[in-house]
């Protein structure tokens, strides 16, 4: 497990927003703890149409705080 922090993938409410919350974005946002292997698809705007799979320690600059778990 490795630490997600406030900027990266895995707190970002892009994070996965092209599906229906599953548990382990929902841990993910909670304990802000998670696997590197994990991808999900990035659903920023501007990413959108590249299909991206990024893990959750991953980031970029249109990073949008996740809402609450």
């Amino acid at each position: 497990m490795q630490s997600v922090q406030d900027g990266q993938c895995g707190l970002c409410g892009h994070y996965g927003e092209n599906h229906a919350k599953t548990d382990v974005l929902v841990s993910i946002v909670s304990s802000k703890q998670a696997e590197t292997t994990i991808l999900d698809e990035c659903g920023h705007p501007k990413h959108a149409s590249l299909h991206l799979k990024v893990t959750p320690i991953s980031g970029c600059d249109g990073f949008v705080q996740a809402a609450a778990a």
